[in-house]
């Protein structure tokens, strides 16, 4: 049996497959670029100073090394690594001693006695306080700069392929959590009678099932990515057993945990809960699944509370809190968007009211996300330099944007709301034996008479060819195949006029239409406050880049005076150079040179040449051609330093025309 109708506008069915086609391309082109713009993880501690510093030249070889951050981090035993300029451990290969005072922290590694002049290199990997790795490298020397074969990784720790997967399971956690909640969150607050409803089951179940499938990713790829970077060492029993003892291992497998108790919820939600009739029991069993419910959602939204961000900096006891109200908002106003769109079109039955319900939720969400946001956006970025000067304050104002952009697209969704009525939905609904109608919905009106008379006309002719097929059958013994063949070619045709005088309603079309803009939107939103989660937060990265520079700033500055004798090899080859750099300072510098010879005169030179070189930075040779002012004095004004360090100066001087000489030596300027 089959029944047509005339064309009227695109297939509703094409409708759905077109929408999530649209949401599918949004999210891959959005979190594509980001993750092909973002690069490895940002550090959230970074390092803020060191004993020896970057670049230094010391007379004696130091007993430790002292490394201090800008936040607490976690170390084990190759967290810190010196190595000399063969590549051999020079460090004693213990693990690192904690030093750390107060707000200081500050770990040390102790080193070899005896070792020879040379640059040796600093090699650096640990975790911060909210789960991200961090790493870098720096070289000192002893006596005088050498050349030095160690060839360190070019890889930042955190990334690579492992660091993509781990990435991307990152968001899809995020998306997981949006849609298990706030699926959830809309059943029982908004529409209960769609606890019945296969699409919204699906809708909460998916969500379930990428939460965990994510988890379990970042569990196993934890240990490659903070360490190796290798897939192979994901099943390293040693390695995960390490994990398992960090904050984020213990946050990851709590989370499993909690998702188990979210399975149950899941299973009662959608089995005994969609089966009771009767209201009184229906609304006592709404309560316990909100309480239950409740506790198992924060309880996972504390397990990225306990382990990010609001664990660690300034009021972390408060912050974390905060952070779990924040993520239950973002989930309530998100995964309920996300479920009323789904309900719109795939499902013919939700009513006005639920919808009505859903913007008082989405109301209290935006006044909870306002008011936590202030509070985080100061905590995190405290300042309006951080604000617009940082990563984290650029993204922190597209989210505002894209917050303001999705408030104006739900102002034209709210004013169809106020629109919409369920005449169409009930009139149609009111043919199938038994139709649910939702609690607190007007009683429905007599649907007007509108063009899709003719359709109805048609279903009803149908339905009546069916029950007179059904009657005559009921005669004779009929095959229970064929039956159930009528059974399926009937609950189609309801389904197909259900379909069709939905579309028919304008209100509810353009519902449709705006809440599909408002999913578009939070797609991207979603993405982006990812993307603030691997981010160094602005008040974090300024205060390190103070450190920084307070830590590699000269302790005083002043002008620099060099002596240095030299031996040409030739008659009268021999004699002393005196050089002073005023004010021995990055910038702007005066350069004087006098040559005094054997006998303490001044001497002239056929050609005097400088070079300045800051090794540690592959800085230079830097030339300074200097003109003669007097005899045995020459002068050059306006020598940029770009940078403060340990320079080495390099003075050449010849004293015939085949005998000349190099000498060179360091001077601190700063």
């Amino acid at each position: 049996m089959s029944a047509t109708a005339p064309y009227a506008g695109p297939s509703p069915i094409r409708r759905p497959v077109a929408a999530a086609a649209l949401l599918a391309a949004l999210l891959s082109l959005v979190f594509g670029l980001l993750l092909a713009g973002a690069g490895p993880a940002s550090a959230h501690a970074a390092l803020t100073g060191s004993d020896p510093q970057d670049g230094a030249v010391v007379d004696t070889a130091p007993k430790e090394v002292t490394l201090s951050f800008s936040e607490a981090i976690a170390v084990g035993d190759d967290s810190i690594r010196v190595l000399d300029p063969s590549g051999k451990r020079a460090d004693t290969e213990a693990e690192p001693r904690d030093l750390s005072e107060g707000s200081t922290v500050r770990y040390g590694v102790a080193l070899h006695s005896g070792l020879p002049d040379g640059t040796y290199t600093v090699a650096w990997q640990a975790i911060s306080a909210d789960s991200h790795p961090i790493s870098g490298a720096f070289t000192f020397s002893i006596g005088a700069p050498s050349e030095t074969t160690v060839a360190l990784s070019s890889q930042d720790v955190g990334g690579g392929p492992v660091g993509v997967v781990y990435d991307i399971a990152r968001y899809a956690a995020y998306g997981g959590f949006v849609l298990l909640v706030g699926g959830s969150a809309f059943v029982l607050v908004c529409w209960r009678w769609g606890a019945s409803a296969l699409p919204m089951q699906r809708l909460v179940v998916r969500g379930w099932l990428t939460l965990t499938a994510a988890t379990l990713v970042m569990l196993l790829l934890r240990n490659p990515y903070t360490g190796s970077g290798k897939f192979a060492d994901a099943f390293d029993l040693a390695g995960l057993q390490s994990v398992l003892d960090t904050k984020p291992g213990a946050a990851l497998v709590s989370r499993l945990l909690l998702l188990g108790a979210a399975a149950l919820f899941i299973a009662v939600l959608f089995g005994t809960y969609a089966r009771r009739e009767d209201e009184r029991e229906k609304k006592d069993l709404t309560f316990g699944l909100a309480v239950g419910g409740g506790v198992v959602a924060a309880g996972i939204a504390a397990t990225w509370a306990m382990s990010e961000h609001a664990s660690t900096g300034i009021q972390a006891s408060i912050a974390m809190p905060v952070d779990v109200l924040h993520l239950l908002a973002v989930a309530a106003w998100l995964g309920g968007l996300a479920s009323l769109l789904v309900a719109l079109y795939r499902t013919p039955d939700i009513g006005s009211a639920a919808v009505r319900r859903f913007s008082a939720v989405a109301f209290g969400s935006v006044v909870v996300l306002a008011a936590t946001g202030i509070y985080q956006s100061w905590r995190q970025v405290g300042s309006w330099s951080a604000l617009t000067g940082t990563r984290y304050g650029q993204l922190l104002i597209l989210k505002v944007a894209l917050i303001a952009v999705l408030l104006a697209v739900a102002w034209f969704s709210r004013r169809w709301t106020g629109r919409l009525t369920d005449t169409a939905v009930a009139s149609s609904g009111a043919e199938e034996e038994g139709a649910a109608t939702e609690p607190g919905d007007a009683a429905p009106a007599p649907a007007p008479a509108t063009s899709a008379e003719a359709p109805s006309a048609a279903f009803q002719a149908s339905e009546a060819s069916g029950a007179s097929d059904a009657s005559e059958a009921s005669d004779e013994d009929i095959d229970p195949e064929r039956a159930a063949q009528l059974a399926r070619q009937r609950a189609v045709l309801t389904a197909t006029e259900k379909k069709r005088v939905r579309d028919a309603d304008p209100e509810r079309s353009g519902l449709r239409r705006s809440v599909l803009a408002e999913a578009a939107v939070a797609v991207v939103l979603l993405a982006v406050t990812t993307m603030l989660t691997s981010t160094e937060p602005g008040r974090t990265e300024e205060e390190a880049a103070a450190g920084a520079t307070t830590a590699t700033a000269p302790a005083a500055g002043g002008p620099v005076n060099l002596s240095m004798p030299f031996d040409t090899g030739g008659e009268n080859g021999k004699g002393t150079v005196r050089i002073d750099i005023d004010p021995g300072r990055t910038g702007s510098n005066d350069l004087h040179v006098w040559i005094d010879g054997s006998d303490g005169e001044p001497m002239d030179v056929p050609e005097l040449k400088v070079a300045l070189t800051l090794e540690s930075k592959d800085i230079g040779p830097l030339p300074v051609v200097p003109d003669r002012l007097a005899e045995g004095h020459w002068t050059a004004s306006g020598v940029q330093i770009p940078m403060a360090g340990d320079w080495k100066v390099d003075v050449t001087v010849r004293t015939s025309d085949i005998d000349q000489v190099t000498i060179d030596k360091n001077a601190k300027i700063g």
